[in-house]
């Protein structure tokens, strides 16, 4: 119960800190069904979008439906960079929480189940086909449980995706365990240092009851290791409330890169207080346009 207590507490942080939607453009609601389940999502689209424009989609945290609601930055930049926002909803699991299923370990004991990978792939081919996106220039990002389902997606759709940015996001120690990427995905991480729900140097014990997951530091180092970056940059960014280490593993192949933003004494809530997060992870993103 503790868990929950502390992830809906962080969740309302990042509500509290984050009003209103903002942008431009249009905001519609849709549904489409996959494998017996209907998922909804939201989608942005700028006032004037390019022909063949890049696809961002936003990943909601455990228990979270209404990011779409919230000021987190993306529709604004979308407006002055030109590209759509997506923002999925996870239908409920056997808790009624709506989430993504990327392992834990209440959903593997109780035998729930879902493909929320393979949906994924046919929203990206959905949104392609009606709107005219780009077949290359589609990224994933999201915050906490949207954040492990980016690490997943990294691992297993790298086909689909140009660059993942999970956010206060954890790579589980079965994908860590059990998958092997299939080609190399650049990655950017933000992530709090005292985040006490997706904690900073992992759970090995599985003491908070998600699941063991492996340590941020150790994540980012397999996903620079499979980039074959060769070293690492650091430097600082100006401080707005914590301090915040940018470590940059650089000259990768093909000139991929991973990035980790370490938020020195960070929570996890969505970190604007401590940078712009939205641009920076568009920053990220747009290194990778084709």
């Amino acid at each position: 119960m503790r868990k929950f207590l502390l992830l809906f507490a962080a969740l309302f942080s990042m509500w509290h800190a984050s009003a209103d939607s903002n942008g431009t453009g249009t905001l519609t609601e849709h549904t489409l069904k996959y494998k017996g389940e209907e998922y909804t999502y939201h989608l942005y689209l700028p006032k004037e979008l390019p022909a063949d424009a890049p696809l961002v989609l936003f990943f909601h945290g455990y228990g979270t439906t209404n990011v779409h609601k919230m000021n987190l930055g993306f529709n604004s930049l979308a407006d002055e960079q030109g590209f759509a926002v997506c923002y999925p909803s996870g239908p409920t699991d056997h808790r009624g929480h709506s989430c993504w299923a990327v392992g834990y370990s209440f959903h593997t004991d109780a035998g729930w189940e879902r493909d929320d990978v393979g949906f994924t792939k046919r929203l990206v081919k959905h949104l392609q086909r009606e709107y005219g996106l780009s077949r290359h220039n589609v990224f994933v990002t999201g915050h906490s449980n949207g954040g492990e389902m980016s690490y997943l997606l990294a691992y297993e759709a790298p086909e689909v995706f140009a660059a993942v940015a999970p956010i206060a996001g954890l790579t589980m120690e079965w994908m860590y365990r059990e998958l092997t990427p299939k080609r190399p995905v650049p990655l950017l991480e933000i992530h709090g240092t005292e985040d006490v729900v997706s904690k900073w140097n992992g759970d090995p014990d599985n003491r908070d009851g998600w699941g063991e997951y492996i340590a941020v530091p150790r994540a980012v180092a397999l996903w620079a290791a499979e980039n074959r970056c060769t070293h690492e940059v650091r430097e600082e960014l100006p401080v707005k409330r914590n301090r915040v280490i940018v470590h940059r593993y650089v000259e990768g192949t093909n000139g991929n890169e991973v990035w980790l933003y370490e938020v020195v004494g960070g929570s996890h809530a969505w970190p604007d207080e401590d940078l712009p997060t939205a641009a920076e992870i568009w920053r990220f993103f747009s290194r990778y346009l084709k």
